[in-house]
């Protein structure tokens, strides 16, 4: 079972190598990157190429990682015992009717591998990486109102995705191969743009491109518009059918450029944007 790409998804020799490199190992690819590189949707392709259903896990600030093996609905049990005389009480009795199987235990007894997502785990508290140790590393855990052992019949195909916003613990990543998905450059990122949009005209991608990489690399910005970001841009350029010239000047300066609202997302980096062209502007 080896991930060869995909046509959906460009994937670098890299990034195929950690994928298979986890595969082989039985280990989560713990992917790293910038927000907008493909993390999430490396999952789903992988998934969709070798065949294999896919469980998400979107992780919040409020996830604990009991919610991922199983909760037990008490609240439930209590309200049907009151109303015990509608069915004779039989639901009540069988305390698995108020069991909430969570993604692990779906992944865990699921009767063909799976890929399991486990999406932004940095989201969640310092502990809710230490409180999976054992049931990714042994693949099964206990639950204690059923007394029941639930171990993996096949062990699933493990994603874990991280923005950076915390550090996780060293016996976490441990168990886990790591792989950082670097920004694409400009060659790798014309791929990308090809896949999502084959029609699009050389001219307008490379004026595009340019007009992308020159705001990314102004130094002081708050957030680096990233390559979904580019994507979403592209398809308004498109939408709007906005001419060759409006992207690019005659002398090749700095403008801005319209529809910036998708590629810049905070007031103080349009300000600093503007603030370039104004400068670039006196200085012709």
């Amino acid at each position: 079972m080896k991930f060869k790409g995909s046509d959906n998804y460009v994937a670098t020799a890299d990034l195929m190598l950690a994928v298979n490199a986890a595969i082989t190992l039985k280990r989560p690819l713990l992917v790293k990157g910038e927000p907008g590189t493909g993390k999430t949707m490396l999952a789903e392709e992988v998934a969709q190429a070798l065949n294999m259903p896919l469980l998400q896990w979107h992780i919040k600030s409020t996830t604990k990682a009991q919610q991922g093996l199983y909760e037990y609905d008490a609240v439930s049990r209590l309200r049907d015992s009151q109303l015990s005389s509608v069915d004779g009480g039989e639901k009540v009795k069988d305390i698995n009717n108020y069991i909430v199987k969570g993604v692990l235990w779906q992944a865990f007894t699921a009767e063909q591998p799976v890929a399991l997502l486990i999406d932004e785990i940095d989201k969640a508290d310092i502990e809710f990486p230490n409180d999976l140790l054992r049931e990714l590393d042994r693949m099964e855990f206990y639950c204690y109102e059923t007394r029941e052992l639930i171990k993996a019949k096949n062990r699933p195909l493990v994603f874990i995705t991280s923005n950076n916003e915390k550090e996780l613990p060293d016996a976490f990543l441990r168990r886990c191969f790591f792989h950082y998905i670097k920004f694409p450059d400009a060659p790798v990122m014309q791929q990308i743009v090809d896949v999502h949009f084959p029609g699009l005209k050389q001219e307008l991608l490379a004026a595009a491109m340019k007009t992308f990489f020159d705001i990314r690399n102004l130094p002081g910005l708050k957030k680096k518009p990233s390559t979904s970001e580019l994507l979403d841009w592209l398809k308004l350029l498109m939408a709007e059918d906005i001419p060759l010239a409006a992207l690019q000047s005659a002398d090749q300066k700095v403008s801005v450029p319209p529809l910036v609202g998708a590629l810049l997302k905070n007031e103080q980096d349009v300000t600093l944007f503007e603030k370039l062209v104004f400068m670039n502007q006196r200085n012709r």
